[in-house]
């Protein structure tokens, strides 16, 4: 299966650590049994989203996976996203025993529920 290059996928993601710390900092923090999560609003039109996989996780392949499996979680549901947020995620190790459709599941239940997601009902105007 042949991958496709995102043109602008870079944005999406938070890679500098000035930032990463300022999240850490003044996010709202939330666990599941997958992932930690911290939230914080920012100033961006984006919402930009980092994950954090520390060497107690497991060896370099182990997080290298996660990363990517989490990546791929964000590329999902990205259009969905509520503008003007930075996340920052942090893998737990019972994240990797869930197949996909159960950690997506798990993803979208705790965007949905902290107000991060888009609905229907908030991008058409009531008459």
């Amino acid at each position: 299966m042949a991958r496709e290059r995102r043109g602008g996928d870079r944005k999406r993601f938070l890679r500098a650590s000035r930032d990463i710390e300022h999240v850490k900092q003044h996010g709202r923090r939330l666990s599941t049994t997958s992932f930690n999560l911290l939230i914080c609003r920012t100033e961006d039109n984006d919402t930009r989203v980092g994950i954090v996989v520390g060497k107690r996780f497991g060896g370099a392949v182990r997080r290298n996976r996660a990363k990517r499996l989490f990546r791929e979680l964000t590329r999902q549901v990205y259009g969905q996203l509520i503008a003007g947020y930075s996340l920052l995620v942090f893998p737990k190790r019972d994240a990797m025993g869930l197949s996909f459709d159960a950690l997506k599941a798990v993803w979208c239940s705790t965007l949905r529920r902290q107000g991060m997601l888009r609905t229907p009902e908030t991008e058409s105007p009531h008459p």
